[in-house]
């Protein structure tokens, strides 16, 4: 019986943050109900595949991604499928008719636009390209998760979670949380 408690204890995660295994969503929600501030914000790194939620006590959660192209730099122009690197904020939660659950970031910002402007004045982008926009975290169809399990890049730029999981995260990341995209 001891060996059945200490067996079962093994499973059992003293620090309720390490909760989510690799590649997984697992977690335990611990939001104060009654506070009006906003403990998260996201790390998202594309060179890992991986969105990262931090509260107010260090790292919450971690959501394995896909993006729109294999090249994982910054968003040059609309229509390239790039994901943008920067700093942004979520500015709506919404249910899209094609894959659930997505909350939109405030892409372009007035970073996005000042890099857009100095890469078109060095000649590195057309005279007619524009910046584009609508750039959003968003699930997955139900029935296409193989996409992310297999690093499948398929968005226009924006970033996909698991449809499963996305419905987790929408859950509890409230509109105005910070989202740092990098390399």
């Amino acid at each position: 019986m001891l060996t059945s408690a200490v067996a079962l204890l093994s499973f059992v995660s003293v620090n309720k943050k390490k909760t989510v295994a690799v590649r997984s969503a697992k977690r335990v929600h611990r939001v104060t109900k009654d506070s009006t501030a906003n403990p998260y914000y996201i790390i998202i790194d594309k060179s890992e595949y991986e969105l990262y939620v931090y509260d107010d006590e260090g790292w919450y959660a971690t959501y394995p991604i896909v993006f729109g192209s294999k090249d994982l730099g910054d968003k040059m122009r609309e229509g390239d499928k790039r994901t943008p690197d920067g700093t942004f904020k979520i500015i709506l939660k919404k249910i899209h008719k094609q894959w659930g659950p997505e909350l939109l970031l405030d892409y372009p910002n007035q970073v996005s636009v000042q890099k857009f402007n100095e890469r078109k004045a060095k000649g590195l982008l057309p005279k007619n390209a524009r910046i584009g926009d609508g750039i959003a975290i968003h699930a997955t169809r139900p029935s296409e998760e193989w996409t992310v399990d297999n690093f499948y890049n398929w968005t226009d730029g924006c970033v996909s979670v698991k449809y499963t999981e996305m419905k987790d995260l929408y859950s509890y990341i409230p509109v105005g949380t910070v989202v740092t995209i990098r390399q």
